[in-house]
């Protein structure tokens, strides 16, 4: 007996030297990762229950030594209860994969302590072990119960849930472990595979590249559903580099044959989509006030004479829009497109519009951590004519980038420098003169939700109008709201957009008042609503009704006005 007691106190005071590693804790006091690893559908349970036995031993060895040193020392504390002992053999038997002596042994301590967690969760373990998932998750929701902060419980739960298909309740289950820590061993991948099959693939994507794991099995099928979640976000270069990845990491393994035809798939996808992109809308309007007449003022001479009786009319309107992507190499695609657009006034012809615009686009696609980062420089060209003949031409330049920061959350910010030439009529004073430069800042947000069927937009531009003619040169604070609505019926989509440009220029004008030019510096606010109602019809075709609504209030009674535009128009998308 004294060479066991010896025995014993040796390994006792090894135990105390190694305290920190796993195998001094009690099991309710392993870490999660401790707990194994499922086996459905990644791969088999058995080598996880090894890895919990593994870490069980030593406890379980420990234990029987304690038990040893109390019964022939004279101590004055507890010694551990008769269910602490079948535990420690249980988890012996459960080492050595003998799962049904392990399980009497968890038995035995759950008889005479029907609430100790450490003999729920280790039976659980070793039922897992024998693919018994429905009889290990009622033991595991016991464990949890009593113990419900313990995260090797708590995972364990969740990959029975997961093995019985229950995955709605393994998603709540597995979620919560994964916000306490989302570094533990193979979580990320099931966390991202149920965020997957929901179709929340860049929350999919942020646990896939959070998720720690030591399984080879484990680390390709992560690869591989990360390249389904990536081309799943449009992102085919980046899928197919991941599932190339996947296969390089086990080639014998039984998911490379499926893995190399979908990563060609990728590549063939890319290369298959349309290049060619076209919109045709035709429609008819009604415009209460064509040539921005301004409002009534009863001392502005130039007012009333303004507000000439014709300033309404129905009207026609046509656009076609084509896009055409000429290069697509890895990361980048190259777009050149053309814009038309033209109304036609029953009433007031000579205010008819006919616009021309060319555009060239280059954009790369990239990833900032699991985000989609998209970067975009564009050159545009437009000319435009009133009345039949040319009134303006425009270049402009613009950089521009989107972040997709997750499944409800979208921020695009540009900057954009434009030249503007008018063609002027007449004599004009130097002062009146419209050409120049206007740059412009802005920041939009999108929050998004149930994959975009309903938007929220907040955005703020800033603008600075660098005008020949002293009148016209301002600085500009631009403040944008927006909502999208998609009902549950037909996918008939309500739309609502809302702007405020506040325009503070920065010379007095010229002109105005009338009967004290010079003195007054003019200050615009231009209140612009725009709401939309649009119905798919099929087929491409959409059947769309606006309405534009413009409130310009100036402190120069001239450039006060409103106007309101009402529109019923058909589209059709290619």
């Amino acid at each position: 007996m004294r060479a066991a007691v010896r025995a014993a106190g040796a390994r006792e005071r090894g135990l105390e030297r190694e305290s920190g590693s796993p195998a001094a804790r009690r099991p309710s006091q392993h870490r999660a990762h401790q707990a194994g690893r499922l086996g459905h559908p990644p791969p088999d349970r058995r080598r996880r229950a090894e890895r919990i036995a593994v870490t069980g031993r030593g406890l379980a060895a420990g234990l029987l030594a304690s038990i040893a040193v109390l019964a022939t020392a004279d101590v004055a504390w507890c010694q551990p209860s008769e269910a602490d002992v079948f535990v420690a053999e249980g988890i012996l038997a459960l080492e050595d994969k003998k799962y049904d002596e392990a399980l009497e042994g968890f038995r035995r301590a759950l008889q005479r302590e029907p609430g100790h967690v450490e003999a729920l969760y280790y039976a659980g373990v070793a039922l897992m072990a024998q693919n018994k998932a429905a009889e290990a998750a009622p033991l595991l929701e016991r464990a949890r119960r009593i113990s419900p902060e313990e995260m090797a419980v708590a995972y364990q739960l969740g990959l029975a849930y997961f093995s019985l298909n229950r995955y709605d309740e393994a998603q709540v289950v597995l979620e919560h472990v994964f916000r306490r820590d989302p570094g533990l061993d193979s979580l990320g991948y099931y966390v991202g595979y149920l965020r997957y099959r929901k179709g929340d693939h860049q929350g999919a994507l942020q646990a896939f590249r959070a998720g720690r794991t030591t399984d080879p099995n484990i680390a390709q099928l992560t690869r591989f559903y990360t390249g389904l979640a990536l081309n799943a976000m449009g992102m085919s270069r980046q899928a197919a580099a991941e599932v190339e990845q996947a296969l390089r990491l086990q080639p014998a393994s039984p998911l490379a044959g499926p893995a190399e035809r979908l990563r060609q798939s990728f590549a063939e996808s890319r290369d298959a989509e349309w290049r060619l992109h076209a919109s045709l809308r035709l429609g008819g309007y009604f415009d209460d006030n064509v040539n921005a007449r301004p409002s009534a003022h009863p001392s502005s001479d130039t007012v009333n004479a303004l507000r000439r009786p014709e300033n309404q009319s129905w009207g026609e309107l046509a656009s076609l829009r084509l896009e055409y992507d000429w290069l697509k190499t890895g990361p980048w695609t190259s777009t050149v497109g053309y814009s038309f657009f033209t109304t036609y006034n029953n009433r007031l012809p000579s205010f008819n519009i006919i616009d021309h615009l060319g555009t060239v686009t280059v954009s790369r696609q990239d990833l900032l951590g699991s985000m989609p980062l998209i970067s975009s420089v564009q050159y545009a060209y437009e000319y435009l004519m009133l009345g039949g003949t040319e009134l303006l031409q425009r270049h402009a330049a613009s950089i521009y980038s989107t972040l997709v920061e997750g499944p409800h959350n979208l921020t695009n910010v540009i900057f954009k420098a434009e030249v503007r030439n008018f063609v002027e009529k007449g004599q004009v004073d130097s002062e009146q003169f419209q050409d120049g430069n206007n740059y412009m800042l802005g920041l939009l947000h999108v929050f998004r939700f149930a994959q975009d069927r309903h938007l929220l937009k907040l955005g703020y531009q800033f603008d600075y109008e660098s005008a020949q003619g002293s009148n016209f040169a301002y600085l500009g604070n631009r403040f944008i709201v927006g909502a999208q609505y998609t009902l549950p019926w037909y996918n008939v989509r309500l739309i609502y957009d809302f702007s405020l440009h506040r325009r503070n220029y920065l010379n007095k004008n010229t002109l105005f008042p009338e009967d004290d030019p010079g003195t007054r510096k003019r200050q615009d606010d231009e209140y612009t609503h725009l709401l939309r109602v649009e119905v798919p019809v099929g087929g491409g075709f959409t059947v769309g009704a606006d309405y534009q609504g413009t409130n310009q209030r100036s402190n120069l009674a001239p450039y006060t006005y409103t106007r309101s535009i009402y529109t019923l128009s058909v589209s059709y998308t290619y």
